[in-house]
């Protein structure tokens, strides 16, 4: 008997059908240093609905890059995030806390909620996280970006300058952490940890090390602001706990979870964003004359933007997603209770939906704004919104304060950063004048 959840077909399988199918017999692993996150992607999306991966330490997974597919599955109760609750090797500890990946696994936020628990922590979230909150942000990015370019206008002339490193990186690094009320003292070390856990190539020990850190970093953040609250995010949320104890509210938010939230909101404010404006940066100054579209008013810095996000988006692919019941994809079935990778880089370049063309980065495209880097569905990031500002503003002002940017080297010879989650450069050289680099 089939169960129709959504638009996705749930039906029992005997072990042999689970096995059946070149899919489930070929896995291949993510390389963890992320060396070639579009030629992964590719091989993903060309594998069929669905194909078997290996994520770092052997742990197995699908990967799912057709973007029909991955929007079923983020909109289908049959996918979950919660691996207490429907990832059995989590709850069996076959892989455990030791993994290099279980940060991810082990947060307990809307992030990873899953029915009725993420309704629950998404509202409570959301009186903090307002619209009205993040268009007041506006005049706070400008002025942030304007203080960047300046220090970037002071260096001598004539040397590269890391636009990552400069620009890219602290701007968002500013803005969440303005936005959620982090003390200067620690802003930079807090950056410097989540780098270091978005890379994928981290070994498992010096992963603990850092959440370890960066979980003792929050508990400060959080003490200082129940002692002396301020117009902060990190304050609203301690006074909508606050509130639901006082009220006797039946599920109050926790303690774990107001930090796990602040992991959640201040790790995706800050790394997603740095990725976007470094890749549209990029992509603008590689392509001059996608960039002169914008010049002469045939294209706008919003279209820059989601096209980029398409290309080249911030989280090259999702993580993790488990299945509730056997989803029955067409050409594969996925086992209940196995893990699963939405490869929304793979997405983004998917001919069927952006036609032939769909390698080329195009201001013009009609699909421009049909990708998934943002998710879908209920988990779609409550971020977003800031996200599109933060990148419009930073492009902007950058390209207004210096006309005639230009790389300082091939783009051939850029690094990109040692991850298969988190999608950038490892820095991005820049002249602020002269001639483009051979």
């Amino acid at each position: 008997m089939h169960t129709n959840h959504g638009d996705v077909i749930v039906a029992p399988r005997t072990p042999s059908e689970h096995a059946a199918g070149p899919a489930a017999r070929c896995p291949f692993r993510l390389d963890p240093a992320g060396t070639d996150i579009q030629g992964e992607a590719a091989r993903i999306r060309a594998a069929g609905s669905a194909t078997r991966i290996e994520l770092p330490e052997g742990v197995p997974a699908w990967a799912v890059a057709d973007p029909a597919v991955i929007t079923r599955l983020l909109t289908s109760p049959a996918v979950s995030k919660d691996a207490a609750q429907h990832w059995p090797a989590w709850i069996d500890g076959e892989v455990g806390p030791d993994w290099s990946l279980a940060l991810w696994v082990s947060i307990r936020s809307m992030f990873t909620a899953y029915g009725p628990a993420h309704t629950r922590l998404r509202k409570l979230v959301s009186g903090a996280f307002t619209a009205h909150r993040t268009k007041a942000l506006a005049p706070v990015v400008s002025r942030i970006a304007e203080e960047l370019l300046d220090e970037i206008e002071a260096l001598p002339e004539g040397e590269p300058v890391d636009l990552r490193a400069r620009y890219a990186g602290p701007l968002p690094a500013r803005v969440i952490c303005e936005l959620f009320g982090v003390p200067l003292a620690s802003r930079d070390r807090l950056c410097t940890l989540f780098d270091a856990l978005f890379s994928t190539a981290t070994p498992a020990e010096e992963v603990r090390a850092h959440a370890g850190e960066l979980y003792g970093i929050l508990h400060e953040l959080v003490a200082i602001k129940r002692e002396t609250p301020g117009d902060d995010l990190t304050s609203a949320l301690i006074a909508i706990q606050r509130e639901g104890l006082a009220s006797g509210a039946p599920d109050p938010l926790e303690d774990q979870e107001l930090l796990d939230t602040l992991v959640h909101f201040l790790s995706a404010g800050y790394e997603t964003t740095i990725n976007l404006i470094d890749h549209a940066v990029h992509a603008l100054l590689t392509h001059p004359g996608q960039l002169e579209l914008i010049r002469t008013g045939k294209a706008a810095w919003a279209d820059a933007i989601e096209e980029t996000l398409r290309w080249e988006p911030a989280a090259a692919n999702l993580m993790l997603r488990y299945a509730v019941e056997d989803i029955d994809l067409g050409d594969v079935v996925v086992p209940k209770g196995d893990a699963l990778v939405m490869a929304v880089a793979g997405a983004g370049r998917d001919e069927g939906l952006h036609g032939p063309g769909a390698d080329r980065f195009d201001l013009t495209r009609s699909t421009r704004r049909d990708h998934l880097a943002f998710g879908h569905g209920v988990h779609h990031c409550i971020g977003a919104p800031l996200a599109r500002m933060e990148g419009v503003t930073a492009l902007s002002a950058l390209f207004a304060r210096f006309p005639e940017l230009t790389l300082a080297v091939p783009s051939s010879s850029l690094r990109p950063v040692r991850s298969f989650i988190s999608n950038g450069h490892q820095e991005l050289p820049v002249l602020r004048h002269g001639p483009t680099a051979a």
